[in-house]
C-alpha cells in the first residue's frame, strides 16, 4: 500500500480504500452529482480535509489524486454505484454518518442543495443503512452552518 502522500495508480476498482480516501470519493461524487463541481464545495473539501481529525496526515495533494482517481471510477460504467460500494466497503459503520455529514456540508457549501445531490445524498443514505430522521437532522445541520447573515 501506498503512502497517504501517494497514492497508488488505479487501473480498475480495488476492493477497499483507505477511509479518508472514502470520505473524499463521497464528497467528490457528491460534488459532481449536478455535473457542476462549483469554487465553493471545492473550498468546503479543502477545508474539511485541512481541519478534520480523519484527514490530519494528509496533504493537499493527496487531495487532488484522491479526487482524480475518483474521478477516473465516476466516469466508468456504474460509476456511482460502484463509488458507494467502494465507500461502503471502506468504512467502518462508525464513519457512515460521518460520510453523510461531509456530503450534506460540501452539498450545501453553495447555498444550494441541487436534485442531483439530493438524489445522491438519497443512494448514500441508502447504501449506508442511514436513518431518514438521522440523515434529515445532519442535512438540517449543515444547512444552518452555511445560512448568510
Amino acid at each position: 500500500m501506498s503512502s497517504p502522500d501517494e497514492p497508488e495508480t488505479r487501473t480498475h476498482t480495488p476492493d477497499r480504500i483507505s477511509a479518508p480516501e472514502a470520505l473524499i470519493y463521497a464528497m467528490v461524487t457528491v460534488s459532481a452529482a449536478d455535473r457542476t463541481i462549483t469554487t465553493e464545495e471545492l473550498a468546503r473539501i479543502g477545508s474539511i480535509v485541512r481541519e478534520l481529525p480523519p484527514f490530519q496526515s494528509y496533504t493537499d495533494n493527496w487531495l487532488a489524486d484522491a479526487a482524480q482517481e475518483c474521478g477516473k471510477l465516476l466516469k466508468k460504467p456504474g460509476g456511482v454505484d460502484n463509488v458507494l460500494a467502494l465507500v461502503k466497503r471502506s468504512l467502518s459503520p462508525r464513519l457512515y454518518e460521518t460520510a453523510y455529514v461531509l456530503c450534506a456540508e460540501v452539498a450545501v457549501s453553495d447555498l444550494s442543495v441541487h436534485n442531483d445531490e439530493e438524489r445522491f445524498l438519497t443512494l448514500l443514505a441508502d447504501t449506508l443503512e442511514l436513518e431518514k430522521p438521522t440523515c434529515a437532522a445532519l442535512l438540517r445541520g449543515a444547512r444552518a452552518r452555511h445560512q448568510t447573515v
